[in-house]
């Protein structure tokens, strides 16, 4: 039987396709301007922020979206030009999954054992569990992020080269850094469902940092970037539904860090990272 017959997997592939671009245009940009640590931290966010709205006893999306982005908005408010610095993302990171395992506690010990699971669904993800309904959303949140994130690709790749004569070109370098956080945000919420909170960063940073090792062209990169993300996703899906003892996100992540050790070894100067091209 082909695993197009079966809804879960085409549920699971429409959804994943959606974050899997989103995940490597927006990685790429969380590499090349050295915020990767963000991108983990908002990942937490998103484990808090989906217990607290399961404590709440409202929608577990709500939660998500609510945190990330209100994160994403005071990390970026708070740090240099609309770019959240160690300490602010350390600071917020520890209490918040601090908060998160409170959360955690509330919802189990309320809502009575059975629910004791819904950790682990929002650490790992249950991409299989999607509905249809479920996996429109993700594709089309997913998608939204890749437009905003294209639209914004010139002005952000000015500022994430040389953020000082961005600055002094007129660029609004601080709106420009806490929209992308933004974006940040919404993509970490929606990919929370597919890899989970504690697997997130590895679907932004590998394709990304794999496509930054080969090639220093930014454009090149950046699209590089979305197609690695993309075959990732496709080919973990396919080896978890081939191979059911291994859970998707496990699938999904291995495929990716393999792609990058890959990259690494055949990247131009092996270790050495290629500067982006400003031409």
């Amino acid at each position: 039987m082909s695993a197009f017959q079966h809804p879960f997997f085409v549920h699971a592939l429409l959804a994943g396709s959606g974050i899997a671009l989103a995940a490597g245009l927006v990685g790429y940009f969380l590499v090349l301007r050295a915020q990767v640590f963000t991108g983990d931290a908002l990942g937490h966010v998103a484990f808090t922020g989906a217990l607290g709205a399961l404590a709440a006893g409202v929608d577990l999306r709500l939660g998500l979206f609510a945190a990330t982005t209100a994160v994403a908005v005071v990390t970026g408010t708070l740090g240099r030009r609309g770019r959240a610095d160690d300490i602010v993302i350390g600071g917020v990171f520890s209490w918040l999954l601090g908060l998160g395992a409170f959360f955690l506690t509330l919802y189990t010990t309320s809502r009575g054992a059975a629910h004791g699971t819904a950790g682990v669904s929002v650490l790992f993800g249950s991409i299989f569990g999607l509905s249809g309904g479920q996996a429109w959303t993700a594709a089309v949140v997913g998608l939204g992020v890749c437009a905003a994130v294209l639209l914004l690709a010139r002005p952000l790749l000015f500022s994430s080269v040389d953020e000082a004569v961005a600055a002094a070109r007129g660029v609004p370098v601080r709106v420009l850094g806490i929209v992308f956080l933004v974006l940040v945000g919404v993509c970490a919420a929606e990919a929370t469902q597919a890899v989970g909170s504690l697997l997130l960063l590895g679907l932004l940073a590998a394709p990304a940092g794999a496509a930054h090792r080969l090639t220093d062209r930014p454009y090149r990169a950046l699209w590089l970037s979305a197609g690695l993300a993309l075959a990732e996703m496709w080919t973990g899906l396919a080896l978890s539904y081939t191979v059911p003892v291994l859970p998707p996100s496990f699938a999904i992540l291995a495929t990716a860090a393999v792609v990058y050790a890959v990259a690494l070894a055949w990247s131009p100067g092996g270790g050495r990272r290629p500067r982006p091209s400003t031409a």
